[in-house]
């Protein structure tokens, strides 16, 4: 199973980015699929997470910023991120558990005037 992210690089701040990832050699609906961000210096953590049917969660800092989607039948998951801030910048990494942890290679999200 690959996770293969994309759509970062350099946004200005109240700026927009999409991310996305696509999974290989897994039945992407059965899942349930997340996007977590490492900035330097600090843990990995949970950004959001959406559920096989759709429910969603977010981290109280993307709240009302950032949507989390999916489309099962490209087998991928999207973050939209609107209303980009500084301190969004990060290294950000899709991934899923099923019995292992499955980690997207991260994509570089740098948001700066």
């Amino acid at each position: 199973v690959q996770l293969q992210a994309s759509g970062g690089g350099l946004a200005q701040p109240g700026g927009s980015l999409r991310l996305s990832c696509e999974a290989f050699g897994s039945i992407f609906s059965l899942d349930a699929m997340s996007w977590y961000r490492q900035a330097p210096g600090k843990q990995r953590e949970l950004v959001a997470r959406i559920s096989t049917i759709g429910s969603t969660i977010y981290a109280d800092s993307v709240k009302g910023r950032f949507t989390i989607s999916r489309d099962n039948t490209k087998s991928t998951v999207y973050l939209q991120m609107n209303s980009l801030k500084p301190e969004d910048t990060a290294v950000y990494y899709c991934y899923f558990f099923r019995d292992l942890h499955y980690w997207g290679q991260g994509t570089l999200v740098t948001v700066s005037s």
